[in-house]
């Protein structure tokens, strides 16, 4: 992919330009906001569902903020886990993982176990949810993918540095390319009631980033442009 205009000036980048639109509130009441497509949505892309993954919304922003209007064609969301993001968290403020609350034929209603970082053992408890789906946050993603009528969806997470999706498309090409990440069918682990798990299920395309272990800044001066650039071009 080539890019075929001009970006905005570094001096230009320091705010947001722009308007966000409700979607949804989370557990706390925090405004849910996506940016939506300046023409069509066809593709959406969102960041941190998982509240501590904030390099996620931290590359998405800057990307975003070299542009000169919204994308034509890709709605986004900064942040679907405002109130984990706000405490630094991977769940919501109910201590669920929103990443295994979706309504899935997998869901399980027990404790899903986490690790505090990559090294350390999975033994970190947090709840799936009361039910399949039962979180504000998941039911206005969901909703919001329907209204949308998107079938085709990027979900960015952090840190373990690939692109992950049950087919190698298009879209994950992309992905691989803009991220310079290998890609893999799975991450080498269960995730029942996953986003990736309920979109496959409803026949729609999800392809998971996991960005590496790299501080924002860096990620930013690797992937921002790229990621621009895409989000900009994508037909």
């Amino acid at each position: 992919m080539t890019t075929d205009f001009v970006f905005r000036s570094g001096a230009e980048q320091g705010i947001f330009p722009f308007e966000l639109v409700e979607y949804g509130h989370s557990v706390e009441g925090v405004p849910l906001r996506y940016l939506p497509a300046k023409k069509e949505a066809r593709l959406l892309v969102f960041a941190a569902i998982h509240g501590e993954e904030s390099e996620t919304t931290f590359l998405l922003s800057r990307a975003l903020r070299k542009l000169f209007s919204a994308p034509d064609y890709v709605a986004c969301i900064l942040t679907a886990n405002p109130d984990g993001m706000l405490r630094g968290t991977r769940c919501n403020a109910n201590g669920v993982d929103l990443n295994r609350n979706f309504p899935t034929s997998n869901w399980k209603a027990e404790k899903t176990l986490v690790r505090l970082v990559l090294e350390a053992p999975r033994e970190t408890e947090l709840s799936t949810g009361i039910s399949a789906g039962s979180e504000p946050e998941t039911q206005a993603l969901i909703a919001l993918i329907q209204k949308l009528g998107v079938k085709k969806v990027v979900s960015l997470h952090a840190p373990l540095g690939l692109v992950d999706s049950d087919f190698h498309t298009e879209l994950a090409v992309q992905m691989e390319n803009v991220f310079a990440l290998p890609w893999q069918s799975g991450v080498g682990y269960p995730t029942p009631g996953s986003f990736g798990t309920y979109a496959a299920e409803k026949n729609l395309e999800c392809v998971t980033v996991e960005l590496p272990r790299e501080a924002p800044e860096i990620l930013a001066i690797r992937h921002a442009e790229k990621l621009a650039d895409f989000l900009q071009n994508y037909r």
